[in-house]
């Protein structure tokens, strides 16, 4: 962990990114790797609302899958090219958020992830029975690959794993400003605790509906990216369960941390993966494990590092304190 902070960390993960391709040499690890960041990016958006602002959403699958939606139908029915869908459905997620946030984030802890929750469940009624629409059960076929950017086509699995990569580093990117920033602070501050922002001077309902609309943004951009990735859709994709492996990622990688999702994103896939030989009976397996992790490593993979650093540098601030030996030693005799 510690070769992975600051900007030389940064520079290593790209890299490793960059090399994936050449090291596995194997098309279906693509496939695994390419759906795994997006994923990832979807789940930012969540650690954004979740972990550094302290509202937990449950409707995010949801979102994620209106924006799959948004470039489903308007590239098989109505001819659109795949970029302008895309950004339309960046677009329709934060719209749909907007009116979605303003409502349920008047509420508070586990209020709001039951709300949420039924949003969700309604987003995917509409999409499972809307056929005129979203195609219901039968779902969307034939979905276009993303437009060519200049010579560059996206055909291969090679290429839209370096698309989706792109995309990845950029989301990565963003969000590293945002929560180093005021505003990322302010969203630490309510998750810390309403009433104490609120004494600081802290608009909770705005920076809350910000947070909120970030998150879906990261959501639907990841759907719009797996629309053209997979190239079908069906209501499943909306399913409480995708938002619960995402919530997953975050508890192994860490909540409220930069790599928590890109760690636990990663992770989790691969394990799953190499349990197929199990069939049904991995999740048996990985069950206790899930367990196991949660009870030992409470703060997640890269969350109980930065607690145990955080330890470290308390400690060594306290010995370097005149006197701290001596009061040390009378404690001990004591």
């Amino acid at each position: 962990m510690e070769k992975l902070e600051g900007r030389l960390g940064w520079l290593l993960l790209f890299i490793v990114g960059l090399l994936f391709p050449f090291v596995t040499g194997n098309e279906y690890h693509l496939t695994v790797m390419t759906t795994a960041y997006i994923y990832i990016i979807a789940t930012m958006g969540l650690n954004l609302i979740t972990g550094y602002t302290g509202q937990f959403n449950l409707a995010h699958a949801g979102f994620m899958a209106a924006g799959a939606y948004v470039v489903g139908i308007l590239t098989v029915d109505h001819g659109w090219g795949f970029w302008s869908a895309f950004l339309a459905a960046g677009a329709f997620t934060v719209l749909l958020g907007l009116p979605l946030g303003w409502v349920s984030l008047r509420l508070k802890g586990h209020y709001f992830s039951i709300f949420t929750l039924c949003v969700g469940y309604i987003m995917y009624l509409v999409i499972e029975k809307w056929e005129g629409l979203t195609h219901g059960t039968v779902g969307i076929i034939g979905i276009p690959a993303p437009s060519p950017i200049g010579p560059v086509e996206f055909e291969s699995p090679l290429s839209l794993y370096y698309l989706v990569f792109a995309f990845l580093c950029v989301g990565m990117w963003v969000m590293r400003r945002i929560v180093n920033s005021l505003l990322g602070r302010t969203f630490m501050a309510i998750r810390n605790g309403d009433e104490l922002a609120e004494a600081l001077g802290i608009n909770l309902a705005r920076n809350k509906l910000l947070s909120f609309l970030i998150s879906v943004l990261y959501a639907g951009w990841a759907g719009a990216l797996y629309a053209g990735f997979v190239r079908f859709l069906g209501p499943d994709l909306a399913g409480a369960h995708h938002t619960f492996d995402m919530t997953m990622f975050m508890l192994i990688g860490g909540l409220g941390t930069l790599l928590g999702p890109l760690v636990g994103g990663i992770i989790v896939p691969w394990i799953t993966q190499y349990m197929q030989f199990l069939q049904e009976y991995r999740f048996v397996v990985f069950g206790p494990i899930l367990i196991l992790l949660v009870i030992f490593v409470p703060y997640g993979i890269v969350g109980s590092y930065l607690a145990r650093k955080a330890r470290r540098a308390s400690q060594a601030a306290v010995a370097a304190q005149p006197g701290a030996s001596d009061k040390t030693q009378e404690a001990s005799n004591a």
